[in-house]
Protein backbone atom coordinates (compact mmCIF):
# COMPACT_ATOMS: atom_id res chain seq x y z
CA UNK A 1 0.00 0.00 0.00
CA UNK A 2 0.66 3.32 -0.83
CA UNK A 3 2.75 5.25 2.48
CA UNK A 4 3.42 9.00 2.88
CA UNK A 5 6.65 9.09 5.48
CA UNK A 6 5.99 12.27 5.85
CA UNK A 7 6.01 13.10 9.90
CA UNK A 8 4.68 17.06 9.25
CA UNK A 9 1.17 15.70 8.19
CA UNK A 10 -1.44 16.71 10.66
CA UNK A 11 -5.45 15.65 10.14
CA UNK A 12 -8.34 16.70 11.68
CA UNK A 13 -11.15 14.14 11.59
CA UNK A 14 -14.04 15.59 12.19
CA UNK A 15 -17.07 13.72 13.68
CA UNK A 16 -19.30 14.85 16.35
CA UNK A 17 -22.27 11.98 16.88
CA UNK A 18 -23.60 9.16 17.34
CA UNK A 19 -21.99 6.66 19.45
CA UNK A 20 -22.53 3.68 16.91
CA UNK A 21 -20.82 5.96 14.09
CA UNK A 22 -18.65 7.45 16.69
CA UNK A 23 -17.36 3.80 17.67
CA UNK A 24 -17.08 2.88 13.78
CA UNK A 25 -14.96 5.71 13.09
CA UNK A 26 -12.17 4.76 15.60
CA UNK A 27 -11.25 2.89 12.11
CA UNK A 28 -10.06 5.95 10.54
CA UNK A 29 -6.70 6.84 13.28
CA UNK A 30 -5.54 3.73 12.72
CA UNK A 31 -5.70 3.68 8.60
CA UNK A 32 -4.39 7.02 8.17
CA UNK A 33 -1.37 6.01 10.68
CA UNK A 34 -0.86 3.05 8.57
CA UNK A 35 -0.79 5.14 5.42
CA UNK A 36 1.36 8.01 6.75
CA UNK A 37 3.60 6.81 9.49
CA UNK A 38 4.73 9.64 11.54
CA UNK A 39 1.79 11.79 10.92
CA UNK A 40 -0.22 13.49 13.78
CA UNK A 41 -4.30 13.40 13.88
CA UNK A 42 -6.56 15.12 16.18
CA UNK A 43 -10.29 14.57 16.12
CA UNK A 44 -13.06 17.23 16.66
CA UNK A 45 -16.15 15.83 18.34
CA UNK A 46 -19.05 16.19 20.94
CA UNK A 47 -18.12 16.49 24.31
CA UNK A 48 -20.17 13.86 25.52
CA UNK A 49 -18.42 11.19 22.82
CA UNK A 50 -15.12 12.45 23.83
CA UNK A 51 -14.56 9.67 26.22
CA UNK A 52 -14.60 6.78 23.80
CA UNK A 53 -11.65 8.40 21.75
CA UNK A 54 -9.57 8.37 24.82
CA UNK A 55 -6.44 5.95 24.72
CA UNK A 56 -6.38 5.45 20.87
CA UNK A 57 -3.09 5.02 20.12
CA UNK A 58 -2.85 7.19 16.95
CA UNK A 59 -5.06 10.00 18.20
CA UNK A 60 -2.87 12.87 19.04
CA UNK A 61 -5.67 15.59 20.58
CA UNK A 62 -9.05 15.90 20.80
CA UNK A 63 -11.17 19.02 20.17
CA UNK A 64 -14.64 18.43 22.49
CA UNK A 65 -17.71 20.69 21.26
CA UNK A 66 -20.05 21.05 24.02
CA UNK A 67 -23.20 21.79 21.88
CA UNK A 68 -24.82 23.77 25.28
CA UNK A 69 -22.19 26.69 23.58
CA UNK A 70 -24.39 26.73 20.41
CA UNK A 71 -22.62 28.05 16.82
CA UNK A 72 -21.15 30.49 18.81
CA UNK A 73 -18.80 28.13 20.91
CA UNK A 74 -18.74 26.17 18.00
CA UNK A 75 -17.04 29.11 15.83
CA UNK A 76 -14.62 30.17 18.96
CA UNK A 77 -13.50 26.78 19.10
CA UNK A 78 -13.01 26.32 15.54
CA UNK A 79 -11.17 30.14 15.27
CA UNK A 80 -8.57 28.49 18.10
CA UNK A 81 -7.76 25.44 16.03
CA UNK A 82 -6.73 27.30 13.35
CA UNK A 83 -3.23 27.66 14.56
CA UNK A 84 -3.01 23.93 14.52
CA UNK A 85 -2.25 23.97 10.81
CA UNK A 86 -3.78 20.81 9.47
CA UNK A 87 -2.47 19.55 6.06
CA UNK A 88 -5.47 17.50 5.66
CA UNK A 89 -9.33 17.45 7.24
CA UNK A 90 -11.66 14.30 6.39
CA UNK A 91 -15.56 15.62 6.92
CA UNK A 92 -17.24 12.41 8.10
CA UNK A 93 -19.97 13.97 9.44
CA UNK A 94 -21.24 15.69 6.66
CA UNK A 95 -23.70 17.89 8.68
CA UNK A 96 -24.05 21.91 8.87
CA UNK A 97 -21.49 21.82 11.81
CA UNK A 98 -19.10 20.09 9.97
CA UNK A 99 -19.30 22.65 7.13
CA UNK A 100 -18.66 25.26 9.58
CA UNK A 101 -15.34 24.16 10.85
CA UNK A 102 -14.42 23.95 7.45
CA UNK A 103 -15.51 27.07 6.08
CA UNK A 104 -12.87 28.40 9.39
CA UNK A 105 -10.09 26.19 9.00
CA UNK A 106 -10.57 26.31 4.77
CA UNK A 107 -11.76 29.51 3.72
CA UNK A 108 -10.05 29.86 0.65
CA UNK A 109 -10.97 26.54 -0.02
CA UNK A 110 -13.20 27.11 -3.38
CA UNK A 111 -10.15 28.11 -5.21
CA UNK A 112 -8.27 25.56 -4.02
CA UNK A 113 -6.09 26.68 -0.99
CA UNK A 114 -5.43 25.46 2.30
CA UNK A 115 -5.54 21.87 3.93
CA UNK A 116 -6.08 18.72 1.47
CA UNK A 117 -10.07 18.42 2.21
CA UNK A 118 -12.31 15.27 1.45
CA UNK A 119 -16.25 15.30 3.02
CA UNK A 120 -17.57 11.65 2.97
CA UNK A 121 -20.31 11.86 0.70
CA UNK A 122 -24.29 10.66 2.20
CA UNK A 123 -24.71 9.55 -1.18
CA UNK A 124 -28.61 11.23 -1.20
CA UNK A 125 -29.45 10.05 -5.01
CA UNK A 126 -28.41 6.33 -4.12
CA UNK A 127 -30.38 6.55 -0.90
CA UNK A 128 -33.58 7.88 -2.67
CA UNK A 129 -33.37 5.37 -5.02
CA UNK A 130 -33.15 2.80 -2.84
CA UNK A 131 -36.21 3.31 -0.71
CA UNK A 132 -38.17 5.03 -2.62
CA UNK A 133 -37.79 2.21 -5.69
CA UNK A 134 -36.01 -0.45 -4.29
CA UNK A 135 -33.40 0.31 -6.49
CA UNK A 136 -30.12 -0.61 -4.32
CA UNK A 137 -26.73 1.35 -6.28
CA UNK A 138 -24.70 0.70 -3.36
CA UNK A 139 -21.80 -1.76 -2.61
CA UNK A 140 -22.95 -4.88 -1.45
CA UNK A 141 -22.71 -6.42 1.70
CA UNK A 142 -23.25 -3.02 3.42
CA UNK A 143 -20.55 -2.56 5.75
CA UNK A 144 -20.19 0.10 7.88
CA UNK A 145 -16.73 1.27 7.95
CA UNK A 146 -15.73 0.43 4.34
CA UNK A 147 -18.24 3.07 3.64
CA UNK A 148 -16.17 5.59 6.29
CA UNK A 149 -13.15 4.89 4.75
CA UNK A 150 -13.34 4.53 1.25
CA UNK A 151 -13.91 8.20 0.96
CA UNK A 152 -9.83 8.48 1.63
CA UNK A 153 -8.29 6.33 -1.37
CA UNK A 154 -7.23 9.52 -2.92
CA UNK A 155 -4.98 9.99 -0.02
CA UNK A 156 -3.83 6.06 0.09
CA UNK A 157 -5.31 4.97 2.66
CA UNK A 158 -6.79 1.54 2.84
CA UNK A 159 -10.78 0.36 2.87
CA UNK A 160 -10.29 -2.08 4.64
CA UNK A 161 -10.93 -2.01 8.58
CA UNK A 162 -7.38 -2.39 10.51
CA UNK A 163 -7.66 -5.26 13.07
CA UNK A 164 -9.24 -5.06 16.55
CA UNK A 165 -8.82 -3.34 19.44
CA UNK A 166 -9.78 -0.24 17.71
CA UNK A 167 -11.14 1.09 21.38
CA UNK A 168 -9.00 1.32 24.17
CA UNK A 169 -11.07 1.70 27.87
CA UNK A 170 -8.52 2.77 30.16
CA UNK A 171 -7.17 0.63 33.07
CA UNK A 172 -9.70 2.42 35.72
CA UNK A 173 -12.13 2.01 33.19
CA UNK A 174 -11.80 -1.37 33.20
CA UNK A 175 -11.50 -2.07 36.71
CA UNK A 176 -15.13 -0.39 37.38
CA UNK A 177 -16.47 -2.81 34.90
CA UNK A 178 -15.02 -5.53 37.03
CA UNK A 179 -16.19 -4.20 40.16
CA UNK A 180 -20.03 -3.67 38.61
CA UNK A 181 -19.97 -7.03 36.79
CA UNK A 182 -18.43 -8.78 39.94
CA UNK A 183 -19.04 -12.70 39.01
CA UNK A 184 -20.63 -11.76 35.64
CA UNK A 185 -17.49 -11.47 34.13
CA UNK A 186 -16.83 -13.47 30.57
CA UNK A 187 -20.00 -14.29 30.38
CA UNK A 188 -22.55 -12.97 27.95
CA UNK A 189 -23.65 -9.39 26.84
CA UNK A 190 -26.78 -8.56 25.47
CA UNK A 191 -27.95 -5.06 24.65
CA UNK A 192 -31.37 -5.22 23.52
CA UNK A 193 -32.20 -1.99 23.06
CA UNK A 194 -31.98 0.93 19.66
CA UNK A 195 -32.53 4.22 18.36
CA UNK A 196 -35.68 3.19 16.80
CA UNK A 197 -38.30 0.20 17.89
CA UNK A 198 -38.31 -1.61 15.06
CA UNK A 199 -34.87 -2.05 15.16
CA UNK A 200 -35.37 -3.56 18.28
CA UNK A 201 -35.66 -7.86 18.18
CA UNK A 202 -38.73 -8.29 20.19
CA UNK A 203 -38.93 -7.78 23.90
CA UNK A 204 -40.47 -11.20 24.74
CA UNK A 205 -37.68 -13.16 22.52
CA UNK A 206 -34.69 -12.05 24.61
CA UNK A 207 -37.07 -13.41 27.72
CA UNK A 208 -36.85 -16.74 25.46
CA UNK A 209 -33.81 -17.05 24.52
CA UNK A 210 -33.03 -16.33 28.31
CA UNK A 211 -34.52 -19.34 29.08
CA UNK A 212 -33.77 -21.55 26.36
CA UNK A 213 -29.92 -21.72 27.89
CA UNK A 214 -30.83 -22.59 31.58
CA UNK A 215 -27.12 -22.93 32.90
CA UNK A 216 -25.62 -19.22 31.39
CA UNK A 217 -25.89 -16.01 33.06
CA UNK A 218 -25.94 -12.85 30.83
CA UNK A 219 -25.47 -8.93 31.76
CA UNK A 220 -28.49 -6.91 30.01
CA UNK A 221 -27.08 -3.14 28.52
CA UNK A 222 -28.91 -0.79 27.81
CA UNK A 223 -29.31 3.25 28.75
CA UNK A 224 -31.55 4.61 31.20
CA UNK A 225 -34.39 5.17 29.13
CA UNK A 226 -34.90 1.87 28.61
CA UNK A 227 -36.82 0.54 31.44
CA UNK A 228 -38.58 -2.43 29.39
CA UNK A 229 -35.22 -4.26 29.98
CA UNK A 230 -36.26 -4.86 33.64
CA UNK A 231 -39.04 -7.06 32.28
CA UNK A 232 -36.47 -9.05 30.62
CA UNK A 233 -34.11 -9.48 33.89
CA UNK A 234 -37.37 -10.78 35.68
CA UNK A 235 -37.69 -13.90 33.47
CA UNK A 236 -34.53 -15.17 35.51
CA UNK A 237 -32.96 -12.57 38.33
CA UNK A 238 -30.75 -15.24 39.54
CA UNK A 239 -28.54 -15.42 36.53
CA UNK A 240 -29.46 -11.92 34.74
CA UNK A 241 -27.96 -8.50 35.47
CA UNK A 242 -29.99 -5.64 34.37
CA UNK A 243 -27.27 -3.04 33.89
CA UNK A 244 -29.51 -0.49 32.04
CA UNK A 245 -28.95 3.30 32.83
CA UNK A 246 -25.94 2.30 35.70
CA UNK A 247 -22.54 2.75 33.51
CA UNK A 248 -21.59 5.25 31.80
CA UNK A 249 -20.55 4.77 27.51
CA UNK A 250 -17.44 4.03 28.54
CA UNK A 251 -17.72 1.34 31.49
CA UNK A 252 -20.17 -0.08 29.09
CA UNK A 253 -18.00 -0.62 26.54
CA UNK A 254 -15.39 -2.07 29.23
CA UNK A 255 -18.07 -4.68 29.91
CA UNK A 256 -18.26 -5.92 26.60
CA UNK A 257 -15.04 -6.47 26.42
CA UNK A 258 -14.55 -8.68 29.27
CA UNK A 259 -17.51 -10.57 27.82
CA UNK A 260 -17.41 -13.79 26.50
CA UNK A 261 -19.84 -13.21 23.67
CA UNK A 262 -22.22 -10.27 22.73
CA UNK A 263 -25.96 -10.19 20.98
CA UNK A 264 -26.68 -7.10 19.84
CA UNK A 265 -29.74 -5.35 17.98
CA UNK A 266 -28.33 -2.81 15.39
CA UNK A 267 -27.27 -0.16 17.68
CA UNK A 268 -23.97 1.08 19.04
CA UNK A 269 -22.83 -1.21 21.64
CA UNK A 270 -22.63 -3.75 18.72
CA UNK A 271 -20.03 -1.44 16.89
CA UNK A 272 -18.55 -1.52 20.27
CA UNK A 273 -18.11 -5.15 20.63
CA UNK A 274 -16.76 -5.38 16.86
CA UNK A 275 -14.41 -2.75 17.73
CA UNK A 276 -12.87 -4.81 20.51
CA UNK A 277 -12.97 -7.92 18.41
CA UNK A 278 -15.55 -10.02 20.48
CA UNK A 279 -17.56 -12.94 19.03
CA UNK A 280 -20.62 -10.84 18.50
CA UNK A 281 -24.00 -11.81 16.71
CA UNK A 282 -25.81 -8.79 14.84
CA UNK A 283 -29.51 -8.79 14.66
CA UNK A 284 -30.07 -6.84 11.66
CA UNK A 285 -33.38 -5.36 10.77
CA UNK A 286 -34.45 -2.77 8.99
CA UNK A 287 -31.66 -0.41 8.78
CA UNK A 288 -29.02 -0.47 5.83
CA UNK A 289 -26.05 1.45 7.03
CA UNK A 290 -23.79 1.09 9.57
CA UNK A 291 -23.48 -3.05 8.86
CA UNK A 292 -21.20 -5.20 10.91
CA UNK A 293 -17.79 -5.20 9.74
CA UNK A 294 -15.32 -7.80 11.07
CA UNK A 295 -15.64 -11.68 11.01
CA UNK A 296 -16.04 -11.58 14.48
CA UNK A 297 -19.78 -11.15 14.02
CA UNK A 298 -22.34 -13.58 12.89
CA UNK A 299 -24.79 -11.59 11.30
CA UNK A 300 -28.29 -12.58 11.56
CA UNK A 301 -30.96 -11.04 8.85
CA UNK A 302 -33.73 -12.61 6.33
CA UNK A 303 -33.49 -11.74 2.84
CA UNK A 304 -37.01 -9.60 2.11
CA UNK A 305 -38.69 -7.59 -0.93
CA UNK A 306 -39.00 -5.03 1.95
CA UNK A 307 -35.45 -4.80 3.17
CA UNK A 308 -34.02 -2.18 4.29
CA UNK A 309 -37.34 0.09 4.15
CA UNK A 310 -35.65 3.22 5.90
CA UNK A 311 -32.30 4.71 6.72
CA UNK A 312 -32.23 4.84 10.55
CA UNK A 313 -34.64 2.36 11.16
CA UNK A 314 -37.52 4.61 12.24
CA UNK A 315 -40.36 3.00 9.75
CA UNK A 316 -42.52 2.58 8.91
CA UNK A 317 -42.76 -1.08 8.33
CA UNK A 318 -43.66 -1.86 4.47
CA UNK A 319 -44.11 -5.62 4.91
CA UNK A 320 -47.58 -6.33 3.76
CA UNK A 321 -47.34 -9.75 5.07
CA UNK A 322 -46.34 -9.46 8.79
CA UNK A 323 -45.42 -6.31 11.02
CA UNK A 324 -41.68 -6.48 11.64
CA UNK A 325 -41.10 -9.77 9.84
CA UNK A 326 -37.44 -8.66 9.48
CA UNK A 327 -36.49 -9.48 13.39
CA UNK A 328 -40.21 -10.77 14.27
CA UNK A 329 -39.02 -14.42 12.09
CA UNK A 330 -35.36 -14.81 13.39
CA UNK A 331 -36.59 -17.08 16.20
CA UNK A 332 -35.10 -17.36 19.64
CA UNK A 333 -34.08 -21.01 19.16
CA UNK A 334 -32.17 -19.86 15.90
CA UNK A 335 -30.38 -17.52 17.78
CA UNK A 336 -29.30 -19.73 20.67
CA UNK A 337 -27.98 -22.29 18.51
CA UNK A 338 -25.68 -19.70 17.14
CA UNK A 339 -24.41 -18.37 20.93
CA UNK A 340 -24.27 -22.32 21.59
CA UNK A 341 -21.66 -23.07 18.75
CA UNK A 342 -19.78 -19.88 19.62
CA UNK A 343 -19.67 -20.52 23.29
CA UNK A 344 -17.84 -24.03 22.19
CA UNK A 345 -15.34 -22.18 20.35
CA UNK A 346 -14.18 -20.00 22.85
CA UNK A 347 -14.36 -22.68 25.55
Amino acid sequence: MYQNENPTARFLIIRFSAFGDVVQTLSVPSAIAQAFPGAEIQWITRKDMAPLLKNHPHINKVWEFDRKAGLLGLIKLVWTMRSTKFTHIYDAHNNSRSRVIVWILRPLGFVGIGPKFIRRSIRRWKRFLLFKFRINKFEQPFNGQRDLLEPLQPWGVARLAPPAPQIFPSAEVVEKARTVLGDYANTVALAPSAAYFLKRWPKDYWKDLISLMPNQKFVLLGGPEDSFIEDIHAVAPDRVINLAGKTSLQVSSAIVGLSRAVISNDTGLLHVAEQLGKRTIALMGPAPFGFPSRPTTKIMELDLYCRPCSKHGQGPCVNKEKFHRCLVDITPAQVAEQLRIILEETK
